[in-house]
């Protein structure tokens, strides 16, 4: 198993800090942007990024990823549009 490693500076990001992943590490870990993750800190101080499967997510959960802007506009259109147009 070849293994993939890189060394990083964290940076302020708001109140938070940020690192970013080279490439061949998020590939190496198949890692895509807008994936959820799960970050864990273990007792030895390691950090541990673990990828959470989407897949459980429920039906309201999805509606709030919902964004018009990104998926064309209102869910569900108020008025008839095309061949449902009489």
């Amino acid at each position: 198993m070849s293994q993939v490693e890189a060394v990083l500076d964290l940076k302020q990001w708001g109140n938070n800090l940020g690192v970013r992943l080279p490439v061949n590490v998020a590939r190496k870990a198949h890692l895509h942007v807008d994936q959820r993750v799960r970050v864990t800190v273990e007792d030895d101080g390691r950090v541990v990024i673990t990828p959470v499967d989407n897949a459980a997510l429920t039906l309201e959960q999805r509606l709030l990823l919902f964004d018009p802007a990104r998926h064309g506009g209102e869910a569900m259109a108020s008025e008839p549009l095309g061949a449902e147009k009489w």
